[in-house]
């Protein structure tokens, strides 16, 4: 037997293991889909587009992990899809306890597939109690069944696409069945799926029928499993439209000759429904094959015609749609490791070095001896950039990643806390980092928690107040210069200024009266600081606020509050873009060169020397358009030594963080240009008032400013 056989199924040594990775993301993606459309779904008026988009997303992973071998998460979502079918047929009305069990299930087969992506390791996550009351539920136990008159039949075309897994009794018989597979692109795929036979215990039993030489196969199958387990198995090996299953009808040539010709035609083949399966004319939504099993979505569907009144089901081919171009949809996105991503941009980053050596190195030339050289270098400077940016955005990936998260918690915790919440979201389409997305989820869960638990009242007290009795979380993400602003908001109590005062004292901290409201809010943020009343398992032990401030600064980022007593109030949150690469202005102050983030840099000036004053303290401040600014000598903060004793700071260059505005004094302005980011903590120490470190185009080192703390420090 060739090695290509084997690879293919040939003596059951193929490896399914190298698809296991695109399974768990797509099951993933699936449970995550499935829990969002749970969460909207209306379940007074759920239409039938919803209950069936749910159905498939269970209907998927079911498929993926029965094909995998991972029975306990095919288990319970076949449990999950048994349930949602009958509410997709309208013989169950949706209620609360119905989304509880579907949600926690979700989670169960989360928790499932993470133990068997981790090999087997773990706790096992216990399923009979879910399966228990997915039972009941489905049975009608704990919610009265709508009662559906059996359609009439009517001799009309209905669409038939593969049909799903009907309520069947629960002792399987033994089915004979004709198989047509085809036309396939090579012979060891049909080989593969006679292989299941062999492989897999109780399968059953197959034999050829007869071979075509247009590379269609007619088998013969003896087995007890339904038509929809016989397609998600045969699915790894060839796709489900050229797959066609028939009660055995005695094979005449007369058949099997129509159905080559359909082969022949290049028309895509679904699956019968078989005796067991609905009533001709029920609605049923496309069920499309797992992932990676089949085409995709957009298959064409069967068209059947329903038998007369009275009559048997025909055991003939169905009548097949016409060829559609949409049947194979080409993909729009695919899937590359994120470390794949990472080495392009740091590729691109030793480029952006290198282009900025060369464009150096250049300047002393003359255009009119290598016109052609720098006209090159000229064009490199401008890919360089539109590389850099394109590579960039891939790394680019919407809000709505991190705030689909947030409406399952919210539920929960509103439930557990007995108070009613709406959730509100306002640009998820807006961009940030993956790296910084990854980072800013737990700051943000921790914002969204403290405004459910502190900030929004019971319903009572929200009554009491004049409020209504649902309070609203908004969560914001927005594009402000080179910063993205996240803001979580509340419509609750807000803060009160005297309880933080009070608590603050008792602490020992040291506060006064004269504080402004904006200092007062930033108590909170110290280390095991709270206000809770009770310390219970949501919040209130002193651990979170002070965490997201140090997460948040560890990002670059900045974090202020704004409270109004007894209407709620606003957290907002600053950070870079990105981390990797950014624009910016390089001064050179003595001897060295400092990089200021040039999304921060509002305006440069010269400056005379009468016009800076000097206050108490030595503190130093400028007049720019009756405005008086901190003056900060970058000469003195970093002890820069200086040669050229003639020569004094003359220019100042006013950068802008945390809304409040300095001037910093230098000696000269370089330029702008991108630079490299390079993270100085990890490759020496935490420097202060530094962010960061690139390399410039002459080999040199050069300190990007942390400007959010260069004005922290003004204001001391």
């Amino acid at each position: 037997m060739s090695e290509t056989h084997q690879d293919s199924g040939g003596n059951g040594d193929f490896d399914l293991t190298q698809f296991y990775q695109i399974f768990f993301e797509e099951a993933g993606e699936n449970l995550d889909l499935m829990e969002q459309m749970l969460l909207n779904l209306n379940l007074e008026t759920a239409d039938d587009e919803a209950l069936n988009g749910i159905f498939r997303c269970a209907h998927s992973v079911k498929g993926g992990a029965a094909t995998f071998g991972f029975a306990d998460v095919a288990e319970l979502t076949h449990q999950m899809e048994s349930l949602l079918d009958k509410l997709r047929r309208h013989e169950l009305q949706p209620n609360s306890a119905m989304v509880d069990v579907l949600l926690e299930s979700a989670d169960a087969s989360r928790s499932l597939l993470a133990r068997h992506q981790a090999g087997g390791e773990g706790e096992v996550t216990p399923t009979a109690d879910l399966v228990r009351r997915i039972s009941a539920l489905a049975s009608g136990q704990a919610s009265a069944p709508v009662a559906v008159s059996a359609p009439a039949a009517v001799v009309v075309p209905v669409v038939v696409p593969i049909p799903a897994i009907a309520p069947k009794a629960q002792t399987k018989q033994l089915r004979s069945l004709e198989i047509c597979i085809g036309p396939l692109e090579r012979t060891e795929q049909a080989d593969a799926v006679q292989e299941l036979f062999r492989d897999i215990p109780g399968l059953g039993e197959i034999a050829v029928l007869q071979a075509n030489a247009d590379n269609t196969r007619l088998f013969s199958v003896k087995t007890e499993s339904s038509d929809e387990d016989l397609l998600d198995l045969f699915a790894f090996h060839v796709s489900r439209e050229y797959i066609k299953i028939t009660e055995h009808a005695g094979g005449s040539d007369s058949a099997l000759g129509s159905q080559s010709a359909q082969a022949d035609e290049g028309v895509a083949i679904a699956a019968l429904a078989s005796a067991d399966d609905p009533q001709p004319g029920a609605p049923l939504a496309p069920l499309p094959g797992y992932g990676f099993f089949d085409g995709a979505p957009g298959a064409p569907a069967v068209v059947a015609e329903s038998a007369p009144s009275g009559a048997s089901a025909p055991k003939v081919p169905a009548k097949v749609a016409a060829p559609s171009t949409a049947a194979q949809p080409e993909a729009a996105t695919i899937r590359v490791a994120i470390s794949k991503v990472d080495q392009l941009i740091n590729l691109v980053g030793e480029l952006v070095i290198t282009q900025a050596m060369l464009a150096q190195n250049s300047r002393a030339l003359d255009p009119a001896v290598y016109q052609q050289l720098l006209s090159g270098l000229a064009d490199l400077d401008r890919n360089t950039r539109d590389l850099q940016e394109s590579v960039m955005s891939i790394r680019m990936i919407p809000m709505s990643i991190v705030f689909s998260r947030f409406p399952r918690m919210l539920r929960d915790l509103a439930s557990k806390l007995g108070k009613k919440v709406d959730f509100v979201t306002q640009g998820e389409a807006t961009e940030l980092d993956k790296g910084l997305v990854e980072k800013i989820t737990d700051p943000l869960t921790h914002l969204v928690r403290n405004s459910c638990d502190h900030g929004v009242e019971s319903p009572a007290e929200r009554l009491a107040a004049g409020k209504s009795e649902t309070g609203t979380i908004t969560l914001s993400a927005s594009h402000q210069g080179g910063s993205i602003v996240i803001e979580v908001r509340d419509d609750g109590k807000g803060m009160s200024r005297q309880k933080i005062l009070n608590k603050a004292r008792e602490r020992g901290l040291d506060v006064s009266d004269q504080m402004s409201d904006g200092e007062v809010w930033q108590l909170i943020f110290a280390p095991g600081f709270s206000t809770a009343e009770v310390v219970t398992d949501v919040s209130g032990r002193g651990v979170g606020m002070d965490v997201v401030k140090r997460n948040i600064a560890a990002l670059n980022g900045t974090v202020e509050i704004d409270s109004a007593e007894g209407y709620g109030m606003k957290v907002s949150v600053r950070l870079p873009l990105t981390l990797a690469i950014m624009d910016g202005m390089s001064v050179g102050v003595g001897g060295e060169v400092y990089i200021l983030p040039l999304s921060s840099v509002v305006e440069s000036f010269q400056v005379k020397a009468d016009a800076v004053s000097t206050v108490g303290q030595g503190s130093q401040l400028v007049k720019v358009r009756d405005e008086y600014m901190p003056v900060i000598e970058l000469e003195k903060i970093f002890q820069i030594p200086r040669f050229d004793f003639e020569k004094s700071c003359d220019i100042m260059v006013v950068v802008e963080a945390d809304g409040s505005r300095v001037a910093l004094l230098v000696d000269e302005l370089l330029g702008q240009q991108q630079v490299v980011v390079k993270n100085l903590e990890s490759n020496y120490r935490k420097v202060p008032n530094v962010s960061g470190a690139t390399i410039l185009g002459d080999g040199k080192v050069a300190l990007i400013l942390d400007t959010g703390a260069l004005v922290r420090r003004s204001r001391h």
